[in-house]
């Protein structure tokens, strides 16, 4: 699984019948020990409610279509968690704030 920050969404009114209704998000690679983004950039179906400035996991290639939500559908990049805390060498460099 790789990490990312949701950095926006992409919206689309035509696509393929077997992906509607599925909200697709636009994702930041990070470099957890810095907690920066990368520079780069993946689109990723959402199985899980995130939300613009949470830090995922997603899953890329075929494993993105294990999910309940994508099993079956045209998928590249599916976020399959939203991440609650990293920690590096015993020390957390990302604490997911919650209301």
């Amino acid at each position: 699984m790789l990490l990312a920050k949701v950095v926006g969404t992409v919206v689309s009114t035509q696509k393929e019948p077997k992906i509607e209704g599925l909200k697709f998000l636009l994702l930041e690679k990070i470099n957890p020990g810095k907690m920066e983004g990368t520079g780069d950039y993946v689109v990723a179906m959402d199985g899980v409610g995130a939300n613009a400035g949470e830090i995922v996991f997603y899953a890329a290639g075929s494993s993105s279509r294990m999910t309940a939500v994508t099993e079956g559908k045209p998928s590249d990049a599916t976020i399959t968690a939203i991440v609650d805390g990293i920690e590096i060498n015993g020390e957390y460099v990302y604490h997911r704030e919650t209301d």
